[in-house]
């Protein structure tokens, strides 16, 4: 008994006594039980079976958790949702298959694109600046700009690389401005000679980058560079074109030599050949030349200035032939003397 003349049980005696009595529904804990575990229990005195207990129901099966997912469905608008989104996932299987989502594609563009001008940003303008042989349709082509892009989605970097693909583009710049304005600067290469590799004729410009072919009488009147490579040595040609000064007019082209050295052909068919080391000097004993003996009025082939000091000319037939005739006399006169 204890000081309240009450008689002393252990816990379990408590437990098996109450637990005897009470009867258990499933489903349902005896009041009397959850009091006396409330109360009594120690969590020292908690036994192993009852501490395994709670980490056995918390590790559910999977087919358990599967059932409790289904179980799910049973409960108003779940399973009506779940059937509309397994319909959706198969009318976009069945789209995407038959090549609807491509030619969706192909007609309004990628769906975040349509997403971007639905919510206000398209591009409704484009300004292009700088271009005067380039029209804004080839620039827009070549940039792939079209009604199907919208403006937050369009790499600026990539179009600006697609431009600069375009031999007439020296520079490009492009820039967003939002909500729906797209600007494309361009600077142009300008025209600046003719060259001819094997048999074409193309138009380039001042750095030797073809822009063009030679499709009318436009360009007819640029300085003519023949030969491979001679492109990439136009500057050297157009420099030495200004040492000939006023015989500039007159030479109608610059022959590449073997990568090396220049040859020019004059209007009336003769051919300077000039040196590779030094061809400003060569091309100043030619106009002292021209200027003295007017030796590009001549009956000459070529004229040769390879060699420092010194000069060669070879005749034309017709001149070699009439030069001929003349000194035939002679000939004779000094064998019969």
């Amino acid at each position: 008994m204890d000081g309240g003349r009450r008689i002393l049980r252990s816990l379990r005696e408590s437990f098996s006594a109450r637990h005897s009595l009470v009867p258990i529904v499933p489903g349902e804990a005896p009041y009397a039980l959850a009091a006396a575990a409330v109360v009594s229990i120690p969590p020292a005195a908690v036994p192993a079976a009852a501490a395994v207990a709670p980490r056995a129901s918390a590790r559910r099966t999977r087919g358990e958790r599967l059932l409790s997912r289904l179980a799910l469905l049973g409960r108003p608008g779940v399973g009506a949702l779940a059937t509309l989104a397994l319909f959706a996932a198969i009318g976009a299987a069945g789209f995407v298959e038959n090549g609807g989502y491509a030619a969706l594609v192909a007609s309004e563009g990628e769906l975040y694109d349509i997403a971007a001008r639905v919510a206000g940003f398209p591009i409704s303008a484009v300004t292009i600046t700088g271009q005067s042989r380039l029209t804004e349709r080839e620039l827009l082509e070549a940039a792939g700009v079209g009604p199907r892009n919208s403006l937050p989605f369009l790499d600026a970097t990539a179009v600006r690389d697609r431009l600069m693909q375009v031999p007439l583009v020296k520079t490009a710049r492009v820039m967003k401005l939002y909500p729906d304005r797209l600007v494309v600067a361009i600077e142009e290469r300008q025209p600046s000679a003719l060259w001819q590799r094997d048999g074409r004729v193309a138009v380039i410009s001042e750095d030797g980058v073809p822009i063009d072919e030679l499709r009318d009488q436009r360009y007819l009147g640029l300085p003519f560079v023949v030969g491979e490579g001679a492109q990439k040595r136009l500057l050297e040609f157009l420099m030495l074109m200004t040492k000939a000064g006023d015989l500039a007019h007159r030479i109608k082209a610059g022959v590449l030599v073997a990568g090396r050295r220049w040859n020019f052909e004059v209007t009336n068919g003769v051919t300077v050949k000039l040196p590779e080391i030094d061809p400003s000097g060569a091309l100043e004993t030619l106009a002292r030349l021209q200027r003295e003996a007017r030796i590009l009025d001549k009956d000459v082939m070529f004229i040769d200035l390879r060699i420092p000091d010194r000069v060669s000319v070879r005749l034309t037939e017709e001149a070699a032939a009439a030069r001929e005739a003349q000194l035939a006399p002679r000939k004779s006169t000094k064998s019969g003397g």
